[in-house]
């Protein structure tokens, strides 16, 4: 995704990953793009994550002032803000594969790079809101696992700033086991490449649904996954099982890009059918576009609702 592609998006300041991996700080980053965004969204629509008023409370130090009941204020001389049911109620997790496969990057930052950046800013962003929050990583199995809490913030971006590829992935038996901690209804947005079949895609992550958790799904892939750009005849190694195989791509180029075509497209039709929100970034879409994706489809779920 480029700027010019981006051009009227709110809040969308064309934050290149590649370049925000120079900062060495995963907080820094993370506030870095969610208060650009934020500040971009000023006039925008998409603001609140819910319609549904639940309570008043105090006026803290940095609370958004146009949450101010300012008809309250008239009445009791008081600063109060609104809170709505979003606000209060939500669990916010992020279910990140980091299997093996997810370190793959030629555009200088790999997926799992760029997975751990959007992670971080998904997480600041909601704990922003008040949600609170979590983190689950996996490969073929739980690697691990920060509950969601109010006071896990640091925990989580200190988790995301050490991790390292793990083995070889799978989704099924990971997700039935994630699938069975959590034990109250939670936003969950799960980051992987999703280097499955559709169909074994689809059938693991509908276990997250249990307990009617909202789902949103990150597919990631790096540019050269897309396009298969490589001009000269090599052995192409298997990131997952290490075998090699010798390709000319010239004669496989074509091939290639109508199978990911069509892995992708599945995905995406199986992913609506089964109404769960799902969105594809190659490792080049600014961070802060996701960030759009992911609170307007939340501001449209909560006006559903």
């Amino acid at each position: 995704m480029t700027p010019v592609e981006t051009q009227g998006i709110p809040g969308a300041r064309f934050l290149d990953p590649k370049t925000l991996s120079r900062i060495d700080n995963l907080e820094l980053l993370a506030r870095t793009v969610v208060e650009g965004f934020l500040n971009g969204l000023h006039h925008s629509p998409y603001l609140g994550l819910s319609v549904d008023f639940a309570e008043h409370r105090a006026y803290m130090p940095g609370d958004d002032i146009r949450r101010i009941d300012w008809r309250l204020w008239a009445r009791t001389d008081r600063f109060y803000v609104k809170e709505f049911e979003a606000d209060t109620n939500a669990n916010f997790s992020v279910i990140l594969d980091v299997s093996r496969s997810m370190d793959f990057g030629t555009g200088g930052i790999s997926k799992l790079d760029y997975a751990r950046y959007l992670t971080a800013c998904l997480t600041w962003f909601s704990r922003k809101q008040r949600d609170r929050v979590g983190l689950v990583t996996f490969d073929s199995d739980i690697v691990e696992r920060i509950p969601p809490s109010a006071k896990n913030l640091n925990v989580v971006l200190h988790t995301l700033d050490r991790l390292k590829p793990g083995r070889p992935g799978m989704l099924r038996a990971p997700l039935l086991k994630i699938a069975e901690t959590f034990h109250r209804r939670s936003i969950l947005a799960v980051i992987s490449d999703f280097y499955e079949e559709p169909k074994a895609v689809i059938d693991a992550v509908n276990l997250l649904r249990a307990k009617g958790n909202d789902l949103i799904v990150f597919q990631v892939l790096d540019p050269a996954e897309l396009d298969f750009p490589f001009p000269d005849a090599a052995n192409f190694q298997d990131l997952e099982t290490g075998e090699r195989i010798p390709i000319v791509p010239e004669n496989f180029r074509a091939r290639y890009q109508e199978l990911m075509s069509a892995h992708v497209a599945e995905l995406e039709k199986r992913f609506q059918e089964n109404g769960i929100d799902y969105v594809l970034f190659n490792t080049a879409t600014p961070l802060d576009y996701a960030l759009f994706h992911f609170l307007s489809r939340r501001e449209r779920l909560a006006r559903v609702k």
